[in-house]
């Protein structure tokens, strides 16, 4: 059964890097869904997948990529699109 969450993180996060970090550990696990830089200098992702597959990019997520600094992070469940693929959005 397929998971889907929507993932904000907040601090340094933009500019260092974090989109293609996230991008790069997707593509990996593999899971579907998209990134991209928020208006208010946070970072939205969208992850879907296998239930372990999203929780190891949601830990990707709280950590980011060297350079940032995460300082919080909200997880919302939402309901399963069969999204597959992985990118950033805009």
């Amino acid at each position: 059964m397929a998971r889907r969450v929507r993932v904000t993180v907040h601090g340094r996060v933009q500019g260092v890097g974090f989109r293609a970090a996230v991008v790069d550990a997707a593509r990996r696990l593999p899971v579907g869904g998209f990134v991209r830089n928020a208006p208010d200098g946070t970072v939205e992702a969208e992850v879907e997948g296998e239930p372990d597959a999203v929780e190891a990019l949601v830990t990707v997520l709280r950590e980011g990529p060297l350079g940032a600094i995460v300082t919080a992070v909200d997880v919302a469940e939402l309901p399963p699109r069969g999204e597959t693929g992985f990118r950033i959005t805009r």
